[in-house]
């Protein structure tokens, strides 16, 4: 099950935002008496935590390189100052 799958709608939404619809997935689901008509959820669900997955680990990946760059940049300014 591929996030490509999924609407642009969703595609295009933060984080934040898909942990919200998450949620409300969820939610719908826990009210839902009949399994046989929550199939499409859970198929929803799957591909919306992947992609959340997804878009954690890439943003977590920017925030390290950023970070590293950044401290590159204190440590060459570091050493200037000390010659």
């Amino acid at each position: 099950m591929k996030h490509k799958n999924l609407p642009d709608d969703i595609k295009d939404k933060s984080l934040t935002e898909l942990t919200e619809i998450a949620s409300n997935i969820i939610e719908n689901l826990e009210n839902e008496k009949d399994l046989e008509k929550s199939i499409d959820d859970y198929q929803k669900l799957i591909k919306l935590n992947n992609l959340i997955e997804i878009r954690f680990k890439n943003t977590s990946r920017e925030i390290s390189n950023s970070t590293k760059e950044k401290i590159l940049k204190i440590l060459k300014k570091n050493e200037k100052k000390v010659k």
